[in-house]
């Protein structure tokens, strides 16, 4: 078996292609069917039937009838490892409630032909029921291909296999599975929304568009120059180095600085409830993801940060690749992200505060009186900060007076502290509140009605 991609053509089976079952004649003596058990007991019962009776054509019927069974399991057992495999995955990465197909080649490289075939792919029970095929007599040299979709409604990474094959021979005496070790990962990531081409929360001069770009020539005394390449300008020559270092020396163009941005997910377990994908957490991680999305199309540099202070691997290097490139490192990360099990968004706010500034968009869970004050303190003196606050009742739909009122008494402190912050209960439109949170100072309307009073969304830096 081999991953998608290598090992299509037809050749010896490499190391990772035996099977791992055991290989000696007793497992193949194991893989007789019915049929066959049947043949040597009537062949050995005849045999003996012989010898007391003394009749030599019984004896060899008798043979003949036990032969036949064992002489099927050697050459099932001798031909059995010249059959490889291969799968594909078209595409390998999908968003949730999409289809991949997963398509699978089996080669015969031996000399003879196969009998019948069973061939059987094992697939999380998310993606499906386990896909099975029967293969008709595969010719030497030839080949069989096969597919099968699988889909998901839950986000993750979901191994594809090892591919079972189930072997027998002409006469159905004997049947061998053998399993490949090789197996495929269909990476599920979360669903995105488009968004608005808004700037959230006010983004203060400094963090937006005003940091695009910056000249590298401030003064004939700050120029920082460079050694000069085939095909520079003759132009931009900066003679006075040239004449200090000695060799050609040309002035840095202007370089472009992209703006920055923390996307902050809040993983607690106990700041969520339920499970599937109409949970809150599943929410916010969708969120968390279209907003990095968007903005790395936009043009910032985003960092993706959790409540443990762990950035993502496409996080830390967004600024490093093309935002294509980068978004897909982030949807791979977010696709694999659990709940995590503390309590407190303490390491959230020390790595915040050893960042380097700027937007800051942050998926918070339910939130008590200590981790509202340290979510209020995480918003950077230059920055503009929106949070988007998922409260347990209201997802639960609780009624509660005095829950609503707690909600909307720890969405004031975050205001309070420079925040935007808005509500997002059940069914809550996510372009929708990233629109508010860009307005000029809208009204936090209710994910619906009851949960939330309105209040004022500002807290403009």
């Amino acid at each position: 078996m081999t991953g998608p991609g290598d090992g299509t053509s037809p050749g010896p089976p490499g190391p990772g292609q035996r099977d791992e079952g055991g290989s000696g004649l007793r497992a193949a003596l194991g893989g007789l069917t019915t049929r066959g058990r049947s043949f040597l007991a009537a062949g050995i019962a005849a045999t003996v039937c012989s010898y007391v009776l003394g009749q030599a054509d019984l004896l060899r019927v008798g043979l003949l009838l036990a032969v036949l069974p064992l002489l099927c399991v050697v050459v099932l057992h001798r031909t059995r490892h010249r059959v490889t495999g291969s799968r594909r995955l078209t595409p390998a990465r999908i968003p949730v409630t999409a289809d991949a197909r997963v398509h699978l080649r089996i080669d015969n490289v031996s000399r003879i032909p196969t009998g019948l075939l069973m061939l059987q792919d094992r697939v999380p029970y998310v993606l499906g029921p386990r896909p099975r095929f029967v293969l008709d007599r595969i010719e030497p040299g030839g080949r069989r291909e096969v597919s099968y979709r699988v889909r998901s409604d839950l986000r993750g990474r979901y191994p594809l296999g090892p591919l079972q094959l189930r072997l027998t021979d002409p006469f159905g005496m004997c049947e061998l599975t053998r399993g490949f070790s090789a197996y495929d990962t269909l990476t599920v990531v979360p669903h995105t929304e488009p968004l608005p081409p808004v700037r959230p929360g006010g983004a203060s001069p400094g963090h937006g568009d005003g940091l695009r770009r910056s000249p590298a020539l401030a003064g004939e005394d700050d120029v920082i120059p460079r050694g000069y390449r085939h095909g520079d300008d003759l132009r931009r020559v900066h003679w006075r180095a040239t004449a200090r270092h000695g060799e050609l020396m040309v002035r840095r163009e202007e370089q472009p600085r992209r703006a920055r941005c923390t996307v902050l997910l809040d993983t607690r377990r106990t700041a969520y409830e339920g499970g599937g994908p109409g949970a809150p957490f599943e929410w916010a991680v969708s969120g968390a993801a279209s907003v990095a999305v968007h903005l790395l199309e936009q043009g910032f540099s985003v960092r993706l940060l959790t409540d443990t202070g762990s950035a993502s691997p496409g996080g830390r290097s967004s600024s490093l690749h093309a935002p294509a490139e980068a978004a897909g490192l982030m949807l791979e990360t977010l696709a694999a992200v659990e709940h995590s099990e503390g309590t407190c968004l303490s390491a959230a706010l020390a790595a915040l505060r050893g960042g380097e500034g700027g937007l800051l968009v942050a998926f918070l869970g339910g939130l008590d009186e200590e981790q509202t004050a340290l979510a209020a303190r995480m918003r950077g003196r230059g920055g503009a900060a929106v949070a988007f606050v998922l409260d347990p009742a209201a997802w639960r739909g609780n009624p509660d007076p005095r829950a609503r009122g707690a909600a909307e008494h720890r969405l004031r402190a975050l205001r309070d502290a420079g925040w935007t912050a808005l509500p997002a209960g059940p069914g809550a439109s996510l372009p929708e509140l990233w629109r508010l949170a860009g307005g000029p100072g809208p009204e936090a309307p209710a994910p619906f009605p009851g949960t939330f009073g309105a209040g004022t969304a500002g807290g403009r830096p």
